[in-house]
């Protein structure tokens, strides 16, 4: 089993294609795309941190529907757009607003929103948020996880520290 996370995908949103410049001729193609990629990706135990704005002005069977093709085991980290039907579908393991995990010795904290600064961040810990779609210069150990800045793909964290040497949380 892997860790993922993710963000932002808001599907169903028509001014997403236009408002984050997505290469897409419809909303449909857009969410079919990232549907697509997503199970590419992800396998049936891996598990998702998905953080906020799931998807935008849709019927609560629509959003159980998408969270069922989807696979793996899904946390949701509720984002400015995530109403009521995203927030009670069927198909989260956990919904809240903001969590902290610890991956192979390295701390991160996991919020819809980019933080300034947050718990440890002098010790190593990272930040990872979505909400801002790569249009946010990010600081140091801050990490964007949204389809926009991550070519629509789930990532790991260790896609997102690639080679930078983290200095683990518990290294004082």
């Amino acid at each position: 089993m892997a860790i993922y996370f993710s963000s932002d995908h808001h599907f169903g949103h028509p001014a997403a294609r236009s408002l984050y410049r997505r290469p897409f001729c419809s909303v449909a193609e857009m969410d079919q795309h990232m549907i697509a990629i997503w199970n590419a990706v992800i396998k049936g135990e891996d598990e998702v941190w998905y953080l906020g704005d799931f998807a935008v002005r849709q019927s609560r069977e629509h959003v159980d529907d998408l969270l069922g093709i989807m696979h793996g085991r899904k946390h949701l980290l509720v984002g400015n757009n995530d109403d009521e039907k995203v927030i009670n579908a069927a198909g989260w393991c956990s919904v809240r607003p903001y969590a902290e995990l610890s991956i192979e010795a390295t701390n991160v904290v996991l919020c819809h929103y980019p933080f300034r600064t947050w718990r440890n961040k002098d010790k190593g810990w990272i930040n990872l948020h979505g909400h801002s779609h790569g249009r946010l210069k990010p600081l140091p150990r801050q990490f964007d996880v949204g389809v926009d800045a991550r070519d629509f793909r789930p990532v790991t964290l260790a896609d997102l520290i690639g080679s930078t040497k983290v200095r683990p949380a518990n290294a004082g």
